[in-house]
């Protein structure tokens, strides 16, 4: 396989059509969320080895505690068992495992398995992997903005201190770069509160290929498809 030139920095993908993956196998949508997880472990992988440096997944939205009380008793199932084995999986790999998003209604143990997981994994210097949990981007900017609030109420900033730099140092991502390549999969062409602040100026590249069949070779077209891409950043360039 020839190497792709180029390859995005930073790669944020919305994991979208496990349930309806599930379905066209007349199979259960939980299957389809078991098939999806063990596709994030096989693309985290698949990044480092392509030369990508952070990789930040969606995982569980702030609205997603909506769907049928069955659907999130067996995500958070899941994500239990995810969180327990993936520092055996983040060693092997030396990859840096980091969660954003309010974990403040996450389930005790499920909070401190988060925590054991990132402690576990600081130092390592692989793949920067995030996984969004509990998030919703406008919650995190709402967090985001109560926090400088709070500043400028105890007189420790002055609100013309107020930056993008400040802003962005408040989000749950600080101190990672933003999105170079935001990809969804499943064929939606919706941003889903996912990141709003960070891919303003992320290049999109959507396919109609379910999550749980998302592999190498998908990953390769996208980073192919970004690779071909000008990005302007709001400028225009000479040549036009």
């Amino acid at each position: 396989m020839e190497e792709v030139k180029n390859v995005p920095r930073h790669v944020a993908i919305i994991m979208d059509g496990n349930g309806r993956w599930a379905k066209a196998r007349k199979m259960p949508r939980s299957y389809g969320h078991i098939q999806g997880a063990k596709t994030v472990e096989q693309i985290c992988e698949d990044a480092y080895n392509m030369g990508i440096e952070y990789l930040t997944v969606y995982a569980f939205s702030t609205e997603n505690w909506s769907r049928p009380d069955d659907e999130v008793s067996q995500l958070m199932t899941l994500l239990r068992n995810y969180m327990k084995t993936c520092i055996q999986r983040a060693s092997k790999n030396n990859m840096k495992v980091r969660v954003i998003g309010d974990k403040t209604r996450l389930d005790d143990d499920i909070q401190k398995s988060i925590a054991d997981l990132e402690e576990a994994t600081k130092d390592y210097t692989g793949l920067k992997f995030t996984i969004a949990i509990n998030y919703g981007s406008r919650d995190e900017i709402r967090r985001a903005v109560t926090d400088i609030a709070g500043k400028v109420k105890e007189g420790i900033i002055d609100p013309s201190d107020i930056d993008e730099e400040m802003i962005s140092d408040a989000l749950d991502t600080s101190g990672y770069p933003d999105p170079d390549l935001l990809v969804r999969t499943c064929g939606e062409l919706r941003i889903s509160n996912f990141l709003l602040w960070q891919i303003s100026y992320s290049e999109i590249y959507v396919t109609d290929v379910a999550w749980p069949d998302f592999d190498k070779e998908q990953l390769r077209l996208a980073c192919e498809a970004y690779a071909k891409r000008t990005r302007r950043f709001g400028k225009v360039l000479e040549e036009e």
